[in-house]
């Protein structure tokens, strides 16, 4: 991991408090089994939640990812291409990065009509994996940290990335959280999902999780189309985290930007 708060320069370190990285999960925002299909309502509900816990003062600095869902995923999936298999494809690359920036655009519109101050951070344009598909990812984050402290909202989202000997792979929204809540300082993280925590064997919400192991076989793949890893490869993602990370759903979400406890927490 690279491009830590080393990167973000003198004045930002100075700023006040340290952000609340927030994901939109694909599956919540969109159909995720329809091709570039968005779900309006859980959309809408989403930025709702988010315009008016900044209205409110329940937070002052946020950052928001979102997945790619039944945009991103069904054009890396029909291209072959995922957090391991690349591709030198020009046509592929701009199939996968045009359709998340398509995603991107409905989510940045519908928050700025609440009156959301977001701006775009387009991955491909700013990462890399200098190493290879199984390197870390170089994100510098001197534009996301200076958008924050000029009071903006940035929004990411899951990329194609360039990558070492592979060309182009995918960079998921999970592993973004990670390494902008690690590189920020993030004091709070939450991913917000399709369910009301991480479940165990029984569909029962999981209060807390410490360690991967105990909770490994109660951990399933997405049952729709999802190049990033599922639940499983979240819990991985949040758990190398030092700040404290909830994972919800939809009804969640509220709560959670009030500073509350919501679904499961990882730490």
């Amino acid at each position: 991991m690279t491009g830590g708060a080393a990167d973000l320069g003198a004045d930002a370190a100075d700023v006040a408090a340290p952000p609340v990285v927030l994901k939109l999960g694909g599956s919540l925002i969109t159909e995720k089994g329809r091709p570039e299909t968005l779900d309006d309502a859980a959309l809408d509900a989403a930025c709702d939640a988010v315009a008016g816990a900044l209205a409110a003062g329940d937070l002052d600095r946020l950052v928001v990812v979102h997945g790619g869902g039944s945009f991103g995923h069904h054009h890396a999936s029909e291209h072959g291409v995922s957090t391991t298999d690349g591709t030198r494809d020009a046509d592929a690359v701009a199939a996968v990065h045009g359709a998340m920036k398509r995603l991107n655009a409905h989510v940045l519109e519908r928050l700025r009509e609440r009156g959301v101050p977001v701006v775009p951070v387009h991955p491909l344009s700013l990462a890399a994996r200098s190493q290879g598909a199984d390197g870390g990812l170089d994100l510098p984050l001197g534009s996301v940290g200076t958008l924050l402290g000029e009071g903006f909202v940035p929004v990411l989202h899951g990329d194609g990335v360039a990558t070492a000997r592979d060309g182009v792979t995918v960079v998921s929204g999970d592993e973004l959280v990670v390494e902008l809540a690690a590189g920020l300082g993030a004091r709070r993280v939450g991913v917000c999902s399709t369910v009301p925590g991480v479940l165990d064997g029984e569909g029962d919400v999981i209060d807390d999780i410490d360690a991967f192991d105990a909770v490994a076989d109660a951990l399933g793949a997405s049952d729709a189309t999802d190049v990033s890893g599922g639940m499983a490869a979240k819990v991985r993602e949040l758990l190398a985290l030092d700040a404290p990370a909830y994972v919800f759903g939809a009804e969640g979400l509220a709560p959670f930007l009030r500073g509350e406890a919501a679904g499961t927490r990882i730490d």
